[in-house]
């Protein structure tokens, strides 16, 4: 009899189990479904609303230009080069407009704005995406000046800074979007220059800025790129300017690292960029486009499959792991201690 009782009490045990099992695996089933849902909600009217891309000469900014125009958006493209706009305009149609712009200048975000409200009307600025930017110099910190990181800062952080807070009003009376372009390298920190820490500030200025406004109905989205073949990739400047840090170094600091390190940090560069840069920029644009057009666009998106798998998993492990790892794969000095 007690042997019967016990029986009973192990399947009521295991029923009861099962029973939370199901009940936690649909209710994880339902919340995926409800959310991939409002993910997919898209915004009406695009025809009406005016988006404002920084850095369109070549890049991100200047395929995603072409895809909102494409989609419906009116378009203004700030490109740094007369060039830049004129074939950006060759390659689109009447609704993309461009404007001359240099992040770096206060006076030419100023222009841009002024323009950009006549541009809009009462409209207000649906989106502002602030997707200017520049890596390098890039390199160990010891071989920096201060100006070779003031360089990058300038385009990087103030002008993403200078950008928004120029155009705030006009995104604000549209209860729009700001999308910043940061980076995986403003989550984890692999080189020295200005770029890592440049991206480190969007996305810390970006959460701050979020939290802000949002009582205005204005939303804010940040966008971590991988690693892609873009002009901020190229091999070709990039191995250039190691070689200027390196020449501009004293004779003591050079003999610090030993006269084979310059050309083993090359080669190991060479390597990790060669093997993980994506061609497919569009995985960087569709972030960008959802941002734009979806009814509840997320805070922030990751792009690549070396974001999502390598980078952003680092980013939440201890600092160890992250510095075990840059000292199994770039060169020792030769007078390391």
């Amino acid at each position: 009899m007690s042997h019967n009782i016990s029986h009973i009490g192990y399947i009521l045990t295991v029923c009861r189990d099962n029973a939370w099992l199901y009940i936690s695996a649909t209710f994880a089933v339902l919340w995926i479904a409800a959310w991939l849902y409002r993910d997919s909600l898209e915004i009406e009217d695009v025809s009406n609303k005016y988006v404002f891309v920084s850095g369109c000469d070549s890049g991100f900014g200047n395929l995603l230009c072409k895809k909102l125009e494409r989609k419906g958006f009116h378009v203004l493209a700030g490109c740094l080069t007369e060039k830049g706009a004129e074939e950006l305009k060759k390659m689109t149609g009447p609704y993309l407009k461009t404007v001359l712009l240099d992040v770096t200048s206060q006076d030419s975000i100023q222009k841009a704005m002024e323009w950009t409200k006549k541009e809009v009307g009462d409209s207000g600025l649906w989106g502002i995406v602030n997707n200017a930017g520049r890596s390098l110099p890039m390199g160990p910190t010891e071989w920096m000046k201060v100006e070779d990181f003031h360089s990058t800062l300038k385009v990087n952080m103030n002008g993403v800074i200078g950008m928004t807070v120029t155009f705030l009003p006009l995104v604000k009376k549209a209860r729009g979007r700001v999308v910043n372009v940061a980076s995986v390298l403003g989550r984890v920190a692999a080189n020295g220059g200005g770029y890592c820490i440049s991206k480190f500030a969007v996305e810390s200025f970006s959460d701050c800025l979020r939290r802000d406004i949002n009582y205005f109905g204005v939303n804010v989205c940040i966008i971590e790129p991988g690693f892609f073949k873009t002009a901020v990739t190229n091999l070709e400047p990039i191995e250039r300017e190691l070689h200027r840090l390196w020449n501009q170094l004293s004779p003591e600091v050079q003999a610090s690292y030993g006269d084979k390190y310059l050309d083993k940090y090359i080669r190991i560069q060479r390597f990790i960029m060669n093997a993980i840069c994506d061609s497919d920029l569009t995985k960087v644009t569709g972030c960008m486009e959802h941002a734009l057009t979806a009814v509840y666009p997320r805070t922030r998106y990751s792009a690549g499959w070396d974001a999502k798998l390598l980078w952003i998993p680092l980013s939440y492990m201890p600092s160890c792991v992250v510095d075990i790892g840059l000292k199994l794969v770039l060169p020792r000095p030769s007078k390391s201690v």
